[in-house]
């Protein structure tokens, strides 16, 4: 199986470098990223999207026809629109996000710019998301830091950071499990 992960990353850190350095020679590196990012979130929004681009019964035919209408109604053109059909006519489609994942960390790493996935129960009070990206940019060295907030009420409150590799649980969901495994164990 990790056999299997490593020839999908290595397959997408390919394509994704290739993409890259044609988006960089285009001087079109942010505006790719743009459109791979609103691609990806058509994905992440829609089974039906999900299901064309992970199955392998469709056809690359029928993929890139399905594509040509998802692209041209978000209004995804140019080197992007190009590349998510050349995947499609490759057969690499299943791939795709993990293409998308390698394209945005090297746009990032070339911007001086780090991604920090955030977990709160609630809404994020614009003076604390300011406080949360300097301290993080600390953290980072000074970089850049592009928050991805979420909300998730499950965790009762306090939050959750994930930055790069490096993962921070402060969710009070996380400390009453914790007090509560204490407890089993003195009981």
């Amino acid at each position: 199986m990790a056999q299997a992960e490593d020839s999908v990353s290595g397959v997408a850190g390919r394509y994704a470098s290739a993409l890259y350095d044609l988006a960089t020679e285009k001087r079109a590196a942010d505006d790719v990223a743009a459109a791979l990012d609103k691609f990806q979130a058509l994905i992440d929004g829609s089974d039906d999207l999900k299901r064309l681009v992970r199955s392998p019964v469709f056809s690359a035919q029928e993929q890139i026809k399905a594509l040509d209408a998802v692209l041209d109604k978000a209004q995804i053109s140019g080197i992007a629109a190009n590349f998510i059909r050349l995947v499609a006519s490759k057969r690499r489609l299943f791939v795709i996000s993990n293409m998308i994942a390698a394209y945005r960390s090297l746009n990032d790493k070339a911007k001086g710019r780090v991604r920090a996935d955030i977990t709160v129960a609630g809404p994020l009070k614009p003076d604390h998301e300011t406080a949360l990206r300097e301290a993080l940019a600390g953290v980072t060295g000074g970089k850049t830091v592009d928050l991805n907030v979420k909300t998730d009420p499950s965790i009762i409150g306090g939050l959750i950071v994930k930055l790069g590799s490096r993962m921070v649980d402060a969710s009070v969901r996380t400390k009453l499990n914790s007090i509560r495994t204490r407890m089993k164990e003195v009981g």
